[in-house]
């Protein structure tokens, strides 16, 4: 649709009367508010955005990255003070309890065990 001739007159020109289109209206020198290039253009202006919106979402959906998982803690809460404290820590800097070591942190701390030597 074509709104361009779409217009309200709020001063008549030097020629009175109905004027048929925009053009005849601004011939005569009268005033006008011209909505329907105000109309045009929100409509142009509205199917430009909505095409660029659909084109940045395909863009964003390509360039979508695995989820990555989450890198292992490396802090835990105190139980008695509920500070964060290291996970390798055995006490707690806040209030010096002693901290359980999980079964992991335990096994890559501890020295191996070397096996009795043969007599």
């Amino acid at each position: 649709m074509d709104f361009s001739n779409l217009f309200v007159v709020l001063r008549q020109g030097a020629v009175g009367g109905p004027y048929a289109t925009l053009a005849d209206a601004q011939a005569a020198g009268a005033v006008t508010l011209n909505l329907g290039l105000f109309i045009n253009a929100v409509v142009s202006f509205m199917i430009v955005a909505f095409v660029v919106f659909l084109l940045v979402r395909t863009i964003n959906r390509l360039k979508r990255e695995e989820a990555v998982a989450p890198a292992s803690p490396t802090e835990q809460p105190c139980p008695y003070c509920l500070m964060v404290v290291p996970i390798k820590a055995t006490r707690c800097g806040h209030c010096t309890a002693m901290l359980d070591q999980p079964a992991e942190a335990e096994a890559i701390t501890a020295p191996p065990q070397m096996p009795p030597a043969k007599p």
